[in-house]
């Protein structure tokens, strides 16, 4: 059963962290849904982390030659990464204070789901630009870094967040998704580490190493193909059309939750 849910968890991470759905949204969702009707996972939180750290990894695989420019021609980009990352390493950790225990709460992310389909939809109503991320402005790329960092709610998602700022601060369509990703290596990357370090000095009862590692992989694996298919939609500019799956999905779970708390 555990097994089970590991992957079915996994493969959801895969999908929703590229597609602006709100991975760790659909994540708490599930883990509240296994723990309700399931088996109970324990660190959903954890768990959440880790299955990123996979979806890390096919970030970096799908943009390895970019990257790789980074430390060339695109130097530029690593000041505006550092900038666009501040936000995220401030802010972040006081949301999270704020909400404390609410961060694995489906009702909570039941109520974000809105406010991503609701910028979704807004992408839709901004031209394209064309402005590279080499172009961008240190304002706009912290403008960006924002958004990233009030998406470490669940049910925001971290994709349509920062894209949809991207879009709003001129980058191209294919560039918005390129910035927005190479944004998300360093939060991912620094949460998985210290998850890690947790993971080592304190092992967890619910799911073993063996276990977590498995579903790292799928979520790179699944991740892959998804990241793949959204920058297809971004270029044909469809990305609003994922708003009417969170729209549908966020007043489903704030009825299942209170109804059935």
């Amino acid at each position: 059963m555990v097994l089970f849910e590991v992957l079915f968890l996994a493969v959801v991470q895969g999908i929703a962290e590229f597609l602006p759905i709100s991975s760790s949204g659909h994540v708490v969702v599930a883990a509240t849904a296994f723990d309700e009707f399931g088996h109970t996972m324990g660190e959903t939180l954890t768990l959440n982390v880790v299955l990123h750290v996979g979806t890390l990894a096919a970030i970096i695989v799908f943009y390895r030659k970019r990257l790789l420019e980074l430390f060339g021609r695109d130097r530029r980009v690593l000041a505006l990464l550092a900038v666009g990352t501040l936000p995220a390493v401030i802010i972040a950790p006081l949301i999270r204070l704020v909400f404390g225990e609410a961060f694995q709460s489906a009702l909570l992310a039941g109520c974000m789901f809105p406010l991503t389909g609701a910028m979704l939809l807004w992408t839709a109503r901004i031209g394209p630009g064309d402005v590279t991320s080499r172009q961008l402005t240190y304002r706009a790329a912290l403008w960006i870094g924002m958004f990233q960092a009030v998406a470490v709610l669940p049910g925001i998602s971290r994709s349509g967040a920062t894209i949809a700022a991207g879009l709003a601060c001129g980058l191209k369509r294919d560039e918005a998704a390129t910035f927005s990703f190479l944004l998300a290596i360093p939060v991912i990357a620094g949460a998985g580490l210290v998850e890690l370090a947790l993971l080592l000095w304190a092992p967890s009862d619910s799911v073993s190493p063996e276990l977590l590692c498995l579903g790292a992989g799928v979520s790179f694996v699944v991740g892959l193909a998804s990241l793949a298919w959204l920058v297809r939609w971004l270029q044909r500019g469809r990305l609003h059309h994922f708003a009417w799956w969170v729209f549908l999905l966020g007043p489903a779970v704030i009825a299942w939750r209170l109804l059935c708390p």
